[in-house]
């Protein structure tokens, strides 16, 4: 009869853990897709706020509305996840969305100060990226997320040396290659 009483408790008890987590798993499920609905619900809303525009402004605005959607996208898929793998990847997503409206916004420039705007936005995206993989693997990662930082900022930097003429080019490229070890 104990033999009997026990096996029975085992046995609820493990159905309703089952029964939990089959629970958390749909409830994880009904909430990720209502994320998703809910983004390109604000994707289109914010795509229509677009028409009214024209030009650099349409296209900026158009590249927010797909970088919102894409951020809420992806922050939604890393949390149904729930793996390292998974926000590692829905960061790199984010890095290039933003990357992409800082793009269009860098339209707005002109000659070297454009340069040095795009090179400005891909030195953000090298390092949202380099953060994204430091989860990795912290010891390797860092290095290399490092050494890419680095390398993203020195570019930057020569870039904007390029605005200069003469002995202040020269020094301003010798400060940039002291500064970033090259």
């Amino acid at each position: 009869m104990k033999r009997f009483l026990s096996i029975a408790i085992m046995t609820s008890s493990m159905l309703a853990f089952g029964t939990a987590a089959v629970a958390n798993t749909a409830d994880a499920k009904a909430t990720y897709k209502a994320n998703t609905e809910q983004a390109e619900s604000d994707y289109k809303a914010a795509r229509e706020k677009c028409n009214s525009l024209a030009g650099t402004d349409k296209n900026i605005c158009i590249a927010e509305a797909e970088a919102a959607e894409t951020r809420s996208k992806a922050n939604a898929e890393a949390q149904y996840k729930n793996t390292p793998q998974a926000l590692r990847s829905a960061r790199k997503e984010i890095a290039d969305a933003d990357y992409k409206v800082a793009e269009e916004k860098c339209d707005k420039e002109a000659g070297n100060d454009k340069d040095v705007c795009i090179k400005r936005a891909k030195a953000a995206k090298v390092a949202a990226i380099a953060d994204a993989n430091t989860e990795k693997s912290i010891a390797t990662s860092r290095a290399e997320g490092q050494e890419d930082k680095q390398d993203a900022n020195y570019k930057l930097a020569i870039q904007k040396c390029d605005a200069l003429a003469g002995d202040a080019k020269n020094n301003c490229i010798s400060n940039a290659k002291a500064r970033y070890g090259k």
